[in-house]
C-alpha cells in the first residue's frame, strides 16, 4: 500500500508514482538541429487562389496548413493564422478571436466595426489593426472582401490566452498608405532599393517599428520592368496580391549565385490579383515584373516578434536596374 502525503508535509508527496514516463535523452548531435535533420516539418510555397473570396455568400476562410505543419490547431505558419473574409452588401460578422493582435487589410468593399461601444469606418485599401480583447462586429454597405490575419496560433501552441491589450485599434488609411508609397516610388534612388515599400507601423512599437508588437506589415510596389533583388529573413510571410497583371511573380529558392545575385534553381509563384501565398523563413526570394502595369504587394510576417526577441537575421541583395548588374 503506498503511503500518501499527510496535511501540512507535502514534500512526501505519493510514493511508487512514476513521474518519469515521458522523459527522453539525445546525444547532443542529434538532437540539435531538427530543422535541418527534418524532424520538424517544413513550411511549404502554398497558394491561396482568389476565387476563395471573390464570390459566394457571407464567409470566413481560414487558410489552413495544419496538416502540413502538423498541428492540432489551424494556422498557415508557425505563429499566424490567414484568412479571407467575405461579407455581401448588408451582412455582418463577428470575430472575438484568442489573439493578441488582429490586422484587416480591405480587398475591396466598405463598412464599419463596432467594438467596445465604438464604430470605425472603413474601406478599400484601408488596414486596421485590433489588440486582444476585441469582440468585433463587421458590417458592410456594399459586397466586401477581406484579408484576415492572427496570431493565435502563437498563443495556441503556447497554451495561453491573451487577456492584456498591447495597443488601441488603429486605422492606416488607403490615402495615407498610398502617398507615402508615392513618395518613396518616386525618389532618385528607387531603383537601387531591395524592395520599394513602406512599413506600417504604431507608434507605441518605437524599438520594433512594426504594426503591433508581433505583427509587420509591408506594402510594397514593383514596377514595370522591374527585377527585385532576393532577400531573405527568418519569419514566414503571409503574402497577399493587392494588384498585378500576368507576367509579375515571385522566385524562391535556398541559394544564391554569389557573382549574378541571382536565385538557384528557384521555384516561381505566379502574381494574380486577390491571390495569396506563403513565403517560408530563410529562403530568398525576388520580386520581378514582366507585365505593362505596377504591382503590389502586401506581405504580413510575425517580424514584430522576431524583432524583439534578435532573431528576424534579414539578409539583402542589390541590382541595379540601370546598369543592369548586382550592386557592390
Amino acid at each position: 500500500m503506498s503511503k500518501t502525503a499527510q496535511p501540512g508535509n507535502l514534500s512526501i508527496g505519493t510514493l511508487n508514482e512514476n513521474w518519469t514516463g515521458d522523459a527522453r535523452f539525445y546525444e547532443y548531435s542529434t538532437a540539435a538541429d531538427p530543422i535541418g535533420s527534418g524532424i520538424i516539418s517544413p513550411i511549404p510555397v502554398k497558394e491561396f487562389p482568389p476565387d476563395l473570396h471573390n464570390s459566394g455568400a457571407t464567409r470566413i476562410v481560414k487558410l489552413d496548413l495544419s496538416s502540413e505543419l502538423r498541428t492540432e490547431y489551424p494556422a498557415t505558419s508557425p505563429s499566424l493564422l490567414a484568412h479571407f473574409i467575405r461579407i455581401n452588401a448588408g451582412d455582418s460578422i463577428t470575430t472575438h478571436p484568442n489573439a493578441t493582435s488582429e490586422l484587416y487589410y480591405v480587398i475591396s468593399g466598405a463598412g464599419r466595426t463596432e467594438l467596445n461601444g465604438k464604430t470605425i469606418s472603413w474601406k478599400k485599401g484601408d488596414f486596421m489593426t485590433l489588440p486582444s480583447g476585441s469582440n468585433s462586429r463587421h458590417t458592410t454597405t456594399e459586397d466586401t472582401t477581406i484579408y484576415y490575419i492572427l496570431d493565435t496560433p502563437l498563443l495556441d501552441y503556447l497554451g495561453a490566452k491573451a487577456t492584456e491589450p498591447r495597443f488601441t485599434p488603429v486605422l492606416f488609411t488607403a490615402e495615407e498608405a498610398n502617398a507615402k508609397l508615392k513618395e518613396v516610388t518616386d525618389a532618385p534612388d528607387a531603383h537601387e532599393k531591395n524592395r520599394i515599400s513602406i512599413l506600417l507601423n504604431n507608434r507605441k512599437f518605437d524599438q520594433t517599428l512594426t504594426i503591433t508588437h508581433v505583427l509587420w506589415a509591408m506594402f510594397g510596389i514593383v514596377p514595370v520592368g522591374a527585377n527585385q533583388a532576393p532577400h531573405s529573413h527568418k519569419s514566414v510571410a503571409l503574402d497577399f496580391v493587392a494588384y498585378a497583371a500576368p507576367g509579375t511573380y515571385t522566385l524562391v529558392g535556398d541559394k544564391i549565385d554569389p557573382v549574378t545575385a541571382k536565385i538557384i534553381d528557384p521555384v516561381r509563384v505566379d502574381w494574380e490579383t486577390g491571390k495569396a501565398f506563403v513565403t517560408p523563413p530563410g529562403l530568398w526570394h525576388s520580386h520581378h515584373n514582366e507585365s505593362g502595369e505596377p504591382a503590389y504587394i502586401i506581405p504580413i510576417q510575425d517580424a514584430g516578434l522576431q524583432t524583439y526577441l534578435r532573431t528576424l537575421d534579414i539578409q539583402f541583395t542589390f541590382y541595379d536596374q540601370e546598369e543592369e548588374k548586382p550592386l557592390p
